[in-house]
């Protein structure tokens, strides 16, 4: 009896599978093609529903780009970062690496990322982001790259409320170049390139249904600390947390059109930022101050038709700021200026802007300017061979073969002007007091 149970048991089974087969949802093929259509999708590396979480302690996506670059320099940028003509130092047009030209090819710029979401606490959403690119320091060549942390924060959301622990992007100088070089201008007008460790509290005050401010304040780790704690210089012995803010009118009022890259669609934004630091100086009369203030916009002057589609947008994002004392960031070219026991923070300024223009959905064109100035060159007195300014102009076009491959070119012209010239050695050897580069770049991106 209990193997003819057994046996009924299996039939019975059997004859329900395909009952139960129904009652399981299948995986549908997309009603889209993303072969050599990416308008399906609203960019590459945003994929929507192409988008497969993978399940660890908790979920977890991975993401990042494949990126190749060809650059073609009309001086000799050295190799510190290589293929990226990012004003370093430019050489003298009168020196010898002045009237040398190269070409580098490199796939340092290639990144990935892991992003987790995790169990809420208090309300809030809680979430957390690892992302590494290949530009170690002391990873002199291409071929031997090495593995460099950019970002590792922990967030907590709530509705209006963001608390965020950890290394992110420098609250000072929201607006980041569009360039195609690794460089976005870092030392022309748009220093937020850095990623310094932080605690910052992000919060949302609604205005109306269509505008609403946005608050930003955080403690930073103190990067223009000129011993970088490493305890070896004589001019410095540490510094006080940097404290940095913003405040942001968010506005829906004009739609949406592409930011950087073409992949966010960013709102109307227009407000201010700033930073405030300290620190001393070995044999020094007084602690030197370092600070900065600036304003940013971003303006949607064609809006997208429905909030996705970058199609017939365009954008124009713009930012001017002064500083002091902030060279590590790019935001002014020194860090001290005066004689010795008497030194005051370096001062400089910076403008940028730049307009992006999507005529149809797979193809973007950007063009830029970026400038950082020196802030009264009698105050370099005694300083050879000092950055009065460095500007960068740029048109770059990218075109996106499918939702995951995308091309681009771009051509830069990299200007510098020295003072207190001196034949120096070098690049910096012979009289002239200017530097300037052409720069053609080719580069090829897989998302994923």
């Amino acid at each position: 009896m209990k193997k003819n149970g057994f046996a009924l048991g299996i039939v019975a089974l059997l004859l329900a599978a395909p009952a139960i087969a129904q009652e399981v949802p299948q995986a549908t093929a997309p009603a889209y093609n993303c072969d050599f259509e990416p308008a399906c999708e609203v960019a590459p590396g945003i994929y929507g529903k192409m988008a497969s979480p993978v399940t660890s302690k908790f979920n977890l996506s991975i993401g990042g780009f494949v990126k190749m670059d060809y650059a073609y320099n009309s001086v000799n940028l050295g190799s510190a970062v290589p293929a990226i003509a990012t004003l370093q130092t430019m050489p003298k047009n009168s020196s010898v690496a002045g009237h040398q030209d190269q070409s580098i090819f490199t796939a340092r710029q290639s990144r990935f990322w892991l992003k987790a979401a995790g169990p809420t606490f208090l309300g809030a959403k809680t979430s957390a982001i690892m992302e590494a690119d290949f530009y170690g320091t002391g990873a002199g060549s291409n071929e031997s790259p090495l593995l460099r942390l950019r970002l590792a924060n922990g967030t907590l959301d709530w509705a209006k409320t963001q608390v965020l622990v950890g290394q992110g992007y420098d609250i000072f100088g929201p607006a980041i170049a569009s360039t195609i070089d690794f460089g976005s201008g870092n030392k022309t007008g748009s220093p937020n390139n850095p990623r310094v460790s932080q605690i910052r509290v992000t919060q949302k005050v609604n205005l109306s249904a269509d505008n609403a401010l946005r608050l930003v304040l955080g403690v930073q780790n103190p990067v223009q600390d000129s011993n970088a704690q490493s305890g070896t210089s004589s001019d410095s012995w540490g510094a006080k947390p940097n404290v940095a803010g913003q405040a942001m009118l968010i506005s829906k009022s004009l739609g949406v059109a592409p930011g950087y890259y073409g992949l966010p669609m960013n709102s109307l934004t227009a407000g201010f930022f700033g930073l405030y630091g300290n620190h001393d100086l070995g044999g020094n009369s007084k602690s030197v101050d370092s600070w900065g203030y600036g304003f940013y916009s971003f303006v949607p002057l064609l809006s997208s038709k429905d909030g996705k589609s970058r199609a017939m947008t365009a954008s124009f994002e713009g930012q001017a700021y002064m500083a002091a004392n902030m060279s590590v960031v790019g935001a002014t070219a020194g860090t001290v200026v005066g004689p010795a026991g008497d030194k005051t923070a370096a001062k400089g300024y910076g403008l940028f802007g730049q307009v992006i223009f999507y005529p149809v959905q797979e193809l973007g064109i950007t063009a830029g300017y970026g400038r950082r100035n020196a802030y009264n060159y009698t105050s370099y007195s005694g300083i050879s061979n000092f950055e009065k300014y460095n500007a960068n102009l740029y048109l770059n076009i990218a075109y996106d073969l499918n939702a995951a491959m995308r091309i681009a070119v771009e051509y830069q012209n990299l200007k510098t002007r020295y003072g207190n010239v001196t034949n120096g050695t070098g690049i910096l050897a012979g009289l002239s007091d200017t530097g300037t580069a052409n720069v053609g770049r080719f580069a090829a991106f897989y998302f994923f």
